[in-house]
Order: structure tokens, then C-alpha cells, then sequence
């Protein structure tokens, strides 16, 4: 082998290695940024065969598709200085490539940290009931605060999820006997209502059975048959109404009580009846 077969052999070697790292493919869902010694490129490359001077330019892709973090969980302390642990999931992705590349160093890590430090200062802020009955509120807040965050990093953050809250044991049982204590008020609520809406149609229907005597008598007999039907060893005495409300009346009529008169003073003689003129 010669010296110019040598020299041939040694340039496909290296056009080959300068063929290696100056083409990319670059992915539908992916955006190209190029640094040309040190300097960013306004032009953003889009997916396809992109070929890129080596070593002058040093090629980045950034993915735009939909990333997802886990908030591990922490510990905080709410309004009503309540401890929980709470750990929840964001999502984002990025809108300018050129932004996340050069405004922040690791943009994902970075959202990482961002996402719990506001998670633990925003429910911080809610008491404990609100973090338990208004979990959405307390999303949409996280989110706007990340999404205002981010923003001159080129992220967009499009949703925020607490996961899991968890409580100590004791507190469980507290809820427990409240939720118990709810329950009861509400079982004594619709009773007593119940009590209130039969005593109003029992009046009702009092007022219907004083109007027309003969039918507390078919309810009377109606009762019987309802006695008589059932497999029950309860005697039963029937008595007329007529006796019953004969009872009635000759216990209410009012009685007179005889005059006693005062000791030291004769006793009143009757008066004699008067004579005509």
C-alpha cells in the first residue's frame, strides 16, 4: 500500500467520522437548536434530515411532547397547623426550544424543585377541610403559580394533580367520629321531621273524623278486622261508641263543689221562694 492509498484510506475514515456527527434525524415531535461556536442560531429546525457543520456546530434536540414529574411526598403543615404528607404529579412540556436550552441549565430538574417548594407554601395556606373537600382548588392554584414560574424557561405547565393526601392516625379517628356525629344529626333531623309531617296529617285527619261521626266507627271496626287478620293472642273487648262518648261527656261536665262556710259565721238559710203581688 502506497502512501496516497494511505492518505485516501485515512480521509474516508474521517469523512465518515465528520458524516457521523454532522447528520440528524430529527423526530416529529422534536425541535432542533444549533450552536455554531458558542452562538445560538435564531432558525429553529424542524423534524426531518438535518446535517450541521461538525465540529463548528453542536446540535440539541428538545422533545415538545407532554412531560410528567412526580412530586414526592411532603411534609407540611396546613392553616389550622394540621401535619399531613402530600405528594401529587405535574405535567408539562415545552413550547420554546431555544428558551429551555439556554434560560435554565436542566429544565427538568428544575421544575422538579420548583413544583415542591410550591406545593408545600401553597397548602400551607388552605386549612384542612379545604384540602380535603376542595383538592381542585388547590391544583388550579399549584398550576398558575408553576405555569407563571416557568414561563421565561419556555415550559408550559398544563396540569397539576395532588395524588394522595395522608393523615396521622389520629386525626383518622377524629374524622371518623365526626363523620358519625354528621350522620346522627342528620338520622335526628329526618325524624324529627317525619314526627312533624305525621303529627300535622294526624290533625288533619282529626278534623276530617270530627265532621262526620260515622266514620270514626268504620275506623273502629276497620281497626278490628286489622286485629282479627293477625296471628296475635291480644283479646280484644269490643265497647260501643255511643257508651265511650257517653263516658266522655259525663266526665267532663264540670261539678260544683259544695259552699262550706267560714267557721265563727252562721250557716246561710235557704231562701224562701217570693210571692207573686
Amino acid at each position: 500500500m502506497g502512501f496516497a492509498d494511505t492518505v485516501f484510506a485515512i480521509a474516508i475514515i474521517l469523512f465518515v467520522i465528520w458524516l457521523f456527527n454532522s447528520v440528524y434525524v430529527v423526530k416529529e415531535w422534536e425541535r432542533g437548536v444549533i450552536l455554531r461556536m458558542g452562538r445560538m442560531l435564531p432558525e429553529i429546525k424542524g423534524a426531518g434530515l438535518r446535517i450541521v457543520v461538525w465540529p463548528i456546530d453542536r446540535f440539541y434536540r428538545i422533545s415538545l411532547r407532554i412531560d410528567t414529574i412526580e412530586i414526592p411526598p411532603q411534609d407540611i403543615i396546613t392553616r389550622d397547623n394540621v401535619s399531613v404528607k402530600i405528594n401529587a404529579v405535574c405535567y408539562f412540556r415545552v413550547v420554546e426550544p431555544k428558551l429551555a436550552l439556554s434560560a435554565v441549565q436542566n429544565y427538568l430538574y428544575a421544575t422538579t424543585q420548583l413544583a415542591q417548594t410550591t406545593l408545600r407554601s401553597v397548602v400551607g395556606q388552605f386549612e384542612f377541610d379545604e384540602i380535603l373537600s376542595e383538592r381542585e382548588k388547590v391544583n388550579g392554584k399549584v398550576q398558575a403559580i408553576l405555569d407563571q414560574d416557568t414561563e421565561p424557561w419556555g415550559i408550559k405547565v398544563t396540569k397539576v394533580e395532588v395524588k394522595q393526601v395522608d393523615i396521622p392516625d389520629t386525626m383518622q379517628r377524629l374524622i371518623a367520629r365526626q363523620a358519625e356525629a354528621e350522620r346522627e344529626r342528620r338520622a335526628k333531623i329526618i325524624a324529627a321531621d317525619g314526627e312533624f309531617q305525621a303529627s300535622a296529617k294526624l290533625a288533619e285527619a282529626a278534623e276530617v273524623l270530627s265532621k262526620n261521626p260515622i266514620s270514626v266507627e268504620l275506623r273502629y271496626l276497620q281497626t278490628l278486622i286489622d286485629i282479627g287478620i293477625t296471628n296475635s293472642t291480644t283479646i280484644v273487648f269490643p265497647l260501643p261508641l255511643d257508651m265511650v262518648s257517653f263516658m266522655r261527656g259525663s266526665s267532663i261536665m264540670p261539678h260544683t263543689p259544695p259552699v262550706v262556710p267560714a267557721p265563727g259565721l252562721p250557716s246561710a238559710a235557704p231562701l224562701a221562694p217570693q210571692e207573686k203581688k
